[in-house]
């Protein structure tokens, strides 16, 4: 590093004078913080809400952690930390815990509740949604509030949820909101300067640890970009060419082959090329075709041998990650020594104690803790929440080596790697097989190169024959990943608006959503086309000015005759009579243009040329006028929308002009999720009643439950018969009445009950085995756990709000289904 010049350590000292809290906070930690992590502390310590977007891995999080940091100089201070998942919660749990001691950190998740009163509080972001809905007195000196992976307002089903809570925080508290890199972090801020006040935008598109990207050709490692040739060129190209025609070099000109020692030096061998040296290998067209990707073993000691490990190879399928953990298992490889096998056994067994025996064969344990041992895990939704976080521990301290995980790794889990294997750019989306986006790619990538660790990062993608190296290089160069807005009243959100606000203040927080400021962004941009075209409509009305009169009068009759005599000539179907009308009409119209005076004018076409340009530019200005129309006030017209349902239902009354909460409203106030409507119309008219606790987990379940679009479910095959089927029946017909009230009021309903897990939750609550409800279930046990954590969530807000017999059945039944391995860890 080059030394300062006497100007800048004069800036620099004038910086640590002004900011002495960041400057103490800073000298703290064990690696020098960067210029973006610095700027935010600094926003903070000036009294400022700050958004930081940077790359994953770039360490955003540590300007949350001097919101917290700022929090517990102050007696009485509290801070906030609201992730999107629970595992992101415990996480950040036991890390806050490391630091500040078990007495000052809680964990909130809904079915976790450790500690709620402390002075630092991590939860999920709906629990702090919840909290401000009800005034909880928790929010009482709350100073700060971080919303990690803020970007996931985007998500179509809980997005709404960050937006509601940035919306209600009360004014005197400072936003942290961290995200990845977004393309327009700008407008956001902006957003966010509007509704929470002065907020600092601080942006940064730097790895901290830089990222190689790589293509794996057979046995060879190329470098994805040229740096030679000083754009993103993909340098592959020329050489799967080669491949595809029948003949292939040495690759003797990769150049990282040629920095081996350097990397050496650094603390990185040079990735190896292949068994081949020297000369060329000739490869028949029918060799060529034959060509593909190494197996899954042989790229694991490839990257070993490269010192490339620890390395996440993405697949998109729960499937694919277990066969490929069987596939490296089968070859005999072994990745661990002796002592790194002995700390796996111990770790696992510390973390999987409280498992119940009989438990264990169904799960898998045995195979899955020598897979461990190994050295090699999966990773995904389907499994146990306990198995994938000591999958998560044991990678971070680099004793298991090779993870096979599905995308949902990439989202908020701590778990870097040294390396990032792509098997393929395309995944299912639930109807379709499509490309990964610019936004994904980074996004999984962004695992690769852990900072204080590695000297760079490596993304690798396998070969395939279909793939285009400038497309990935296209796609591994652009950095577009818009954050859009998800947000849309729900009936919930609606009744606890107008019990706090009334319906005109709820309308203008409604308008103050991401959403609606979006949407006029758009109107702004339609409107100055509006004006650019009324202009050109001016410039074009005085061109066709006419001396002998209006010829903007003539032109419309001129235009309306012709109008009809294409009609008249290309409708020969109709009916004599209205072929006759159309002629009462064309001669008309043609008597009252000859009459006009403009049809005298000598410069008649020049105007009528002219007129034909306005009419053209004035059709498609009147269309964009439509589209401000439909646009303004977009997210006010739902809620209006949402509320006159609601008085349809007697939810909500008007009391002298003013929109009222009945009691069935202020029930309504405690039940949140997609059917929220559903579940209080079925309390309030007493369709559960008759239910016993296992039959009110299965209708609880099927009112959570979401299959997949191939799981065609069981109809009634299995489900509990008696006061089940009828509280069934009644609950299927009162949402159809509900869908068509909301259809009429112009929105889009929800979607039909799902009973496909009804018979499985039934029989868990009863008290079967495990292993017979996976197998009624036909899923894996990390889904039904998840389900199951859904339902008891359900539950808990039934037993809060149901008259007394139904909200002792629903504590007996939430009691219930929560044992054994969902019980156990979180989710």
């Amino acid at each position: 590093m080059s030394a300062l010049s006497p100007a800048e350590r004069f800036a620099q000292a004038a910086q640590r004078s002004q900011h002495p809290l960041t400057t103490e906070f800073a000298a703290s930690q064990r690696f020098e913080l960067d210029d973006f992590q610095i700027a935010g502390c600094q926003a903070l310590e000036d009294g400022r809400s700050v958004l930081v977007a940077a790359p994953t891995g770039a360490g955003k999080t540590i300007v949350g952690e001097f919101a917290i940091h700022l929090a517990m100089l102050e007696p009485g201070d509290k801070a906030f930390y609201t992730t999107p998942i629970k595992a992101l919660s415990n996480q950040k749990f036991r890390e806050l815990v490391e630091v500040y001691g078990p007495d000052d950190v809680g964990l909130l998740t809904g079915d976790t509740n450790i500690n709620g009163s402390a002075r630092i509080v991590v939860m999920t972001t709906e629990v702090l949604r919840n909290m401000l809905y009800a005034d909880s007195g928790a929010l009482r000196g709350l100073r700060y509030v971080v919303m990690d992976e803020v970007h996931y307002l985007a998500d179509r089903f809980r997005g709404a949820v960050w937006e509601e809570v940035i919306i209600h925080l009360p004014p005197s508290v400072r936003l942290v909101s961290l995200s990845a890199t977004v393309s327009n972090a700008e407008e956001f801020g902006d957003w966010l300067d509007t509704v929470r006040g002065d907020t600092a935008v601080i942006v940064s598109e730097i790895r901290p640890v830089p990222l190689e990207q790589h293509v794996l050709v057979r046995g060879d490692l190329l470098p994805l970009f040229d740096d030679r040739a000083g754009v993103a060129t993909a340098a592959v190209k020329q050489e799967l060419m080669r491949i595809r025609s029948g003949s292939a070099t040495t690759f003797e000109n990769n150049r990282r082959a040629q920095s081996t020692r350097s990397a050496r030096q650094a603390g990185h061998e040079a990735p190896r090329r292949g068994a081949h040296r020297g000369g060329q290998r000739q490869v028949s067209p029918a060799q060529a075709q034959r060509i593909e990707r190494l197996d899954r073993p042989d790229v694991i000691k490839l990257l070993e041998r490269a010192n490339l490990l620890p390395a996440i190879f993405f697949i998109f399928s729960r499937v694919g990650c277990e066969a490929a953990v069987q596939q490296v298992r089968r070859s005999g490889l072994r990745l661990t020594t002796p002592e790194e096998r002995t700390e796996i056994r111990r770790v696992v067994q510390e973390r999987t104690r409280n498992l119940l025996e009989e438990d264990l064969a169904v799960l898998g344990f045995w195979e899955w803790r020598e897979n461990l041992e190994r050295g090699v895990a999966a990773h995904h939704a389907g499994m146990l929440p306990a198995f994938k976080e000591v999958v998560e521990e044991l990678f971070k301290r680099k004793l298991v080596k090779a993870v096979f995980a599905t995308e949902t790794l990439a989202l908020g889990i701590n778990m870097p790697a040294r390396t990032v294997v792509l098997e393929k750019l395309e995944k299912f989306n639930g109807e379709a097989r499509v490309a990964i986006t610019s936004g994904e790619y980074t996004q999984l990538t962004g695992r690769a190169g852990r900072r204080g660790i590695d000297v760079e990062g490596h993304a690798v993608i396998q070969w395939t024959a279909a793939l285009d190296p400038q497309a990935v290089a296209a796609l591994a160069s652009r950095r577009t990943y818009p954050l859009n807005s998800s947000f849309r009243p729900t009936y919930n959100m609606a009744v606890n608006l107008i019990d706090q606000f009334g319906r005109a203040r709820s309308r203008e927080i409604l308008e103050s959503s991401f959403a609606q400021f979006q949407a006029d962004r758009a109107v702004v941009g339609l409107a100055r086309q509006v004006r650019e075209a009324e202009e050109s409509l001016a410039g074009y009305e005085a061109s066709m000015t006419c001396d002998r009169g209006d010829f903007r009068e003539y032109s419309s009759i001129r235009r309306e005759l012709s109008d009809l005599e294409k009609i008249q000539r290309r409708d020969a179907t109709a009916s004599r009579a209205t072929r006759d009308e159309r002629l009462k009409q064309i001669d008309t119209l043609r008597k009252r243009m000859q009459r006009h005076p403009a049809h005298a004018c000598p410069d008649r076409e020049n105007h009528a040329r002219w007129a034909e340009r306005y009419w053209k530019l004035r059709k498609s200005t009147d269309k964009i006028r439509r589209q401000i129309e439909q646009r303004t006030g977009t997210v006010a017209r739902i809620f209006d929308r949402v509320v006159d349902v609601l008085t349809a239902l007697d939810y909500i009354a008007v009391v002298d002009g003013q929109e009222v909460l009945t009691p069935a409203g202020r029930t309504m106030r405690r039940i949140y999720g997609e059917r929220d409507l559903l579940v209080a119309e079925s309390i309030r008219r007493e369709l559960w009643k008759g239910l016993d606790a296992p039959a009110l987990a299965a209708l609880a379940c099927s009112l959570v439950y979401e299959p997949r679009r191939d799981d065609a479910g069981p109809g009634e095959h299995g489900l509990p018969r008696g006061a089940f089927r009828q509280a069934l029946s009644e609950t299927e017909t009162l949402w159809q009445q509900l869908d068509d009230l909301e259809r009429d009021h112009h929105l889009p309903g929800t979607e039909p009950i799902a009973t496909g897990l009804a018979s499985a939750m039934y029989q868990w609550a009863r008290g079967v085995p495990l292993d017979r409800v996976l197998v009624d279930a036909d899923m894996a046990a990390g889904d039904f756990v998840r389900w199951a954590k859904q339902t008891i969530d359900l539950l808990d807000q039934i037993s809060l709000v149901a008259p007394a017999a139904l909200g002792g059945t629903a504590r007996k039944a939430l009691d219930a289904v929560r044992r054994g391995i969902v019980a156990y860890g979180a989710s």
